[in-house]
């Protein structure tokens, strides 16, 4: 990390929930040079596969020049359930799987269908979409599909989380072998502190009283898949206090706790800008628990 870099997070991180929008931005802006010059040599890219007939239901993927099977991650952005882009900028998030490929692993970065055009379940049903794709396709991309990495930020670890524990939202059979959750949204609220509010409302439906049966924090007892909660020292409001009592819940049901890690000094958006970067603390982390199980 560059000492410019470090200022400007050092500056922002205390002060990122007073304009989480405007920080959002200058994040972006600061990493977009650098992540244009990381390496991505060796590395064939297959833009907007589709896995569905919605426009929005495209994947790209990153293939590394490997003589061998690979294991695959799966990304899903976030967004707040009514905006994002697999690139939402040229940059970001190519950056993580770029990085992921560059580790020996098969990248598949994931678009889904958005609110209020699609409502609760239909990002998580798109998780499982792609899964399937996964299963069908991914060796033809040089993928090994009985190893299969599930990464999910903010609302796409919503997404993420739902189609893994909850079976109402989960249409799809859960083909990954570990989660990561990032950033995510683990129980939908509507409060005045929730900068994203109308975005849950737009995506969980007008009657809040479903809201925590919807919510994947009520189904953490459900599956024993291997999950590791993962948040920034500096998030959006709650965020970091959801991810806590979701790996509770994990502990409590698995009786044992979840890995669970805090990013020191990054926000809600920096802990997936800095992938591909001479940062690598928290893709090492993940590739560890990866070859744990």
């Amino acid at each position: 990390m560059s000492a410019e870099l470090g200022r400007l997070l050092a500056d922002i991180g205390p002060r990122w929930q007073a304009d989480i929008r405007a920080h959002s931005q200058a994040i972006k802006e600061a990493y977009e040079p650098l992540l244009r010059a990381a390496p991505k040599d060796g590395i064939s890219v297959a833009r907007d596969l589709p896995y569905g007939d919605h426009s929005r239901q495209r994947l790209d993927v990153f293939t590394p020049a490997l003589g061998r099977p690979a294991p695959v991650v799966v990304f899903v952005h976030g967004g707040a359930f009514v905006r994002g882009d697999k690139r939402t900028t040229e940059q970001l998030y190519d950056n993580v799987l770029y990085w992921f490929a560059r580790q020996g692993f098969v990248g598949v970065n994931m678009e889904y269908r958005s609110a209020p055009e699609a409502s609760w379940p239909a990002g998580a049903e798109d998780v499982g979409r792609v899964l399937a794709w996964v299963q069908a396709h991914i060796e033809a991309h040089g993928g090994d599909r009985t190893r299969v990495l599930l990464i999910g930020h903010s609302a796409g670890g919503t997404h993420a989380a739902s189609h893994v524990f909850d079976p109402a939202a989960a249409r799809y059979p859960v083909n990954a072998q570990a989660l990561v959750l990032i950033s995510a949204r683990l129980r939908a609220d509507r409060l005045t502190e929730n900068p994203n509010a109308e975005g849950v409302a737009a995506y969980y439906g007008a009657d809040a009283s479903l809201d925590d049966a919807r919510s994947p924090m009520c189904h953490a007892h459900r599956s024993d898949l291997p999950t590791f909660v993962v948040m920034a020292e500096y998030e959006n409001p709650l965020l970091d206090v959801y991810g806590l009592e979701f790996a509770h819940r994990l502990a409590l049901a698995r009786r044992r706790a979840p890995r669970v890690l805090q990013m020191r000094g990054h926000n809600h958006m920096s802990i997936v800008a800095h992938f591909n970067t001479a940062e690598d603390a928290l893709g090492r982390e993940i590739i560890g628990f990866f070859a744990r199980g």
